[in-house]
């Protein structure tokens, strides 16, 4: 339970609430888009640490996901109210990200195998966790901040493009899942 990894999503999800704090409660928005870039950029860190250091938890298969999802929802729904990007934008990136999370409960509610997850999706969640810091930057007058927003709009774009893909790409790897290709669900037919 305490590895390396494990300390790091630790870390990543008690740093949430200083982002909110920054951009809040201090109207540090320069700051608060940094850490977000920075919680948003370790968020393959871990993983790839576990893998390297092979400290791979259970506690970790469980902690990762869940700081990656606690980071895109609080990113988010605190940009949107920030005003630094349409609603419309924002509830597209929350409504696949509940949707994918929904699955994910669902499947294994059912003892379906495990779904590995595709590059499609990596980049795309990759992508967003770009242009949301990105568009809090951009938020404001200055000259710079125009061709800053227009940055986050093409590399956001095209995060929310990928990242839909990917869940529709989940579709038929969740039927096969389901199935019960080495999965809870085959055993319990057999017995």
């Amino acid at each position: 339970m305490l590895t390396i990894p494990n300390a790091l999503t630790a870390l990543r999800l008690a740093l949430l609430p200083v982002f909110v704090w920054l951009l809040f409660g201090e109207r540090m928005q320069t700051l608060a888009a940094i850490l977000l870039a920075v919680l948003g950029a370790t968020d393959w860190v871990d993983g790839f640490l576990a893998r390297r250091l092979a400290q791979v938890s259970t506690l970790g298969k469980v902690l990762d996901p869940a700081a990656d999802r606690a980071l895109v929802a609080t990113a988010v729904v605190s940009v949107i109210v920030y005003g630094a990007v349409p609603m419309w934008f924002g509830l597209a990136t929350i409504v696949r990200e509940a949707l994918v999370s929904l699955a994910v409960v669902v499947l294994a509610s059912l003892g379906a195998s495990r779904i590995d997850v595709l590059w499609v999706g990596k980049a795309g969640t990759f992508a967003l966790m770009f242009a949301y810091p990105t568009f809090l930057l951009a938020d404001g007058r200055a000259a710079w901040q125009g061709d800053l927003e227009d940055a986050a709009w093409v590399i956001g774009l095209a995060g929310l493009v990928l990242a839909w893909v990917a869940a529709g790409a989940y579709v038929p790897a969740a039927r096969r899942a389901l199935a019960g290709r080495g999965g809870r669900a085959r055993r319990a037919r057999a017995g």
